[in-house]
């Protein structure tokens, strides 16, 4: 069983929405290697929505290795803050009991962390299977299969596509068939989103062979 990265086409797609329902449903850890945006205006961090969503064991949810206040790009937050972030300082946690970890990215796969690392290099670091989280509306079909190819050509292994929004089986078939790559699961949009929810739809929505 391979950790799962989930990274998106773009900020705001729902990569923490995705990353809680694969904690949930796999009995898996969480972990958000590097957070920006810690405030700006949030109620709370990305761990802490996972936490209240997924509701994992407290062990089984780790620290960010960097966190960071401002919603910018984690590498112009870490040149405020005075620091610079170095892939050879994050180190993946490994979770008790042979649970699974999934992490998170923060925005899309090509998101600069320093002067000379992209997301899709943490990505590497960490020795992921990667999945990419990307709406199901209008403009989905150029930004997923950028981010495909952007994995593909960094030469890391791709589970497959995540679609979050309204059913759009239109949008599926262009990604699946110009990226060559499986749509493995939809999120729909849930009036509310808890432990129960979550776990529901995966197992309405997802291929879980793939996730085996």
């Amino acid at each position: 069983m391979s950790d799962l990265f989930i990274t998106g086409s773009d900020t705001g797609v729902g990569k923490t929405v995705l990353s809680a329902l694969l904690t949930a449903a796999l009995d898996a850890a969480y972990w958000k290697p590097i957070q920006s945006g810690a405030l700006g205006g949030r109620a709370e961090t990305d761990r802490e929505a996972v936490r209240r969503w997924a509701k994992p064991p407290e062990d089984c949810i780790f620290p960010e290795a960097f966190v960071f206040d401002p919603a910018v790009s984690p590498h112009l937050a870490a040149r405020e803050a005075g620091i610079t972030i170095d892939l050879g300082t994050i180190r993946k946690p490994t979770p008790g009991n042979g649970r699974r970890l999934i992490m998170e990215g923060a925005g899309g796969a090509l998101v600069p962390i320093n002067e000379h690392d992209l997301m899709l290099d943490l990505m590497g670091h960490l020795d992921a299977v990667v999945v990419i989280a990307t709406r199901s509306s209008l403009g989905t079909i150029n930004h997923t299969l950028l981010t495909v190819n952007a994995v593909r050509g960094a030469g890391l292994d791709l589970l497959g596509v995540v679609m979050i929004g309204e059913e759009n089986t239109e949008n599926r078939r262009a990604i699946e068939h110009y990226g060559n790559v499986p749509v493995v699961g939809w999120i729909p949009v849930l009036p509310q989103i808890h432990r129960p929810a979550l776990i529901a739809v995966y197992e309405k929505h997802f291929d879980k062979d793939r996730f085996k």
